[in-house]
């Protein structure tokens, strides 16, 4: 498939909670609570509202975002009002993005060495407050606020990153490009700002060929910022995406991942249940589930097994975190395979190369919503049955097209495709 079709495919509006989408198990409502944040009390009140006005499912979306599937016409004026009564509704009232930044939901978690991170939640609230008066920016605009620690964000896309490099100073980097700086910290939203309200005059004039920062001219990128170059930021490990992580003052912070980001809403209402007596801080994660903050070890503890017990994902090592997946048919119109359910039983054929580092990408159509990038084997859906696609995104041409039995006996080890994919992970983790 090439570039334009692909993109095409792509455009449209984003849903939120005032503008639902319709999927094919009814209304898709896209939640953004206020500061990105939520006490135990607010999760479990959403988890009853998706059981009282949609089909009991829940995702989080990879810029995350909280979506309540399954919401019908005649329910969702009710749901409106009901997250207006709870305090949880935090929709600027104009098109494009509704929430801009992305921050680590372990930012501020004590580092290795001893430099001083950015405050990244409370700069992110300082940019999404100045981005609220900015007209013209596309709906998947987003700002990614690394505070530099150990929870890095290198891994996922945004138009404009700030990244702490010690002592309240930043550097940015526009498209995942050059990179610009240091600046101060107290800076930094003024001049975000700047840079958003001029992307957003070069999109009007030209909305169809300028979508995101990366559709600029180099020289039009370079004339958003006027900073002296900077050296990118050094290289860090990939973060943890489940487990438990000590703070500076003794809690504990719990981040338990969705497997595929979706759950149902009961197994929420029972990890909210669990810490209703903590002062906990839950924030959504950009890896498709959820961290509570502030726990007492014995509560993290006793969350973590509760979550286990239910099927999510308390451990890093878990095959499921390597994988993307849609959801598929019939809870998607355009999904012409259920990649949710199908993905589950590829985790475990591949466990020990997801574990290893493979990548996999189940895709319903090729639209590939769930990751829009290439990935060392994607499946999309056809007619029922999966194309395979080695080192490539949804949409490439397949290397075959095969219904689920058949892919995973050539996955299984010992075959062919099985060992193509191993030699792969060999090769690159050299």
């Amino acid at each position: 498939m090439s570039e334009a079709a692909r993109d095409a495919m792509r455009r449209g509006w984003c849903p939120s909670t005032l503008k639902p989408m319709e999927t094919g198990d009814g209304w898709l409502v896209r939640l953004y609570p206020p500061g990105a944040r939520l006490t135990p009390q607010q999760l479990g009140r959403i988890a009853a509202l998706a059981l009282a006005h949609g089909n009991g499912l829940v995702e989080i979306s990879a810029r995350a975002s909280l979506q309540l599937r399954g919401v019908t016409a005649l329910s969702h004026p009710r749901l409106v009002d009901d997250l207006l009564a709870e305090g949880l509704l935090d929709e600027p009232d104009r098109d494009g993005p509704k929430r801009i930044t992305l921050v680590s939901p372990l930012a501020g978690l004590p580092r290795l060495d001893a430099v001083l991170p950015i405050d990244a939640f409370a700069l992110a609230e300082r940019i999404e407050a100045a981005a609220r008066t900015i007209e013209g920016l596309p709906p998947k605009c987003t700002v990614i606020v690394d505070d530099g620690g150990p929870s890095s964000l290198d891994g996922i896309a945004g138009d404009i990153r700030l990244v702490g490099a010690g002592g309240g100073r930043i550097v940015l980097s526009l498209a995942d490009g050059p990179c610009y700086g240091p600046l101060a910290e107290g800076e930094a939203p003024d001049l975000v700002a700047a840079i958003l309200r001029r992307f957003a005059a070069l999109r009007r004039a030209a909305p169809e060929r300028i979508r995101r920062l990366r559709d600029l001219p180099a020289d039009a990128l370079s004339g958003l910022v006027d900073l002296p170059d900077a050296a990118a930021p050094a290289p860090r490990p990939a973060p943890r995406c489940a487990g438990l992580f000590s703070q500076s003052d003794g809690r504990v912070t719990a981040l338990i991942a969705l497997p595929f980001g979706r759950s149902r809403a009961e197994m929420l209402a029972a990890l909210a249940q669990a810490v209703r007596d903590e002062p906990a801080e839950i924030r959504p994660s950009p890896w498709r589930g959820l961290a509570f903050r502030g726990l007492s070890p014995a509560a993290a503890g006793a969350l973590l097994a509760r979550a286990q017990a239910q099927g999510l994902i308390v451990d890093d090592s878990d095959p499921r975190l390597s994988v993307q997946a849609c959801a598929g048919s019939p809870a998607c119109t355009r999904a012409q395979a259920p990649a949710a359910a199908d993905a589950d039983r590829l985790a475990g054929t591949l466990a020990a190369l997801l574990r290893e580092g493979l990548d996999l990408h189940v895709s319903g159509c090729a639209k590939g919503c769930a990751h829009p990038a290439a990935a060392d084997l994607t499946l999309t859906g056809r007619d029922g049955r999966y194309e395979v696609v080695m080192e490539g995104r949804a949409g490439d041409a397949p290397l075959a097209t095969l219904d689920l039995p058949a892919l995973l006996a050539r996955l299984q080890p010992g075959q062919d495709w099985h060992a193509r994919l191993e030699a792969r992970g060999t090769r690159r983790n050299r």
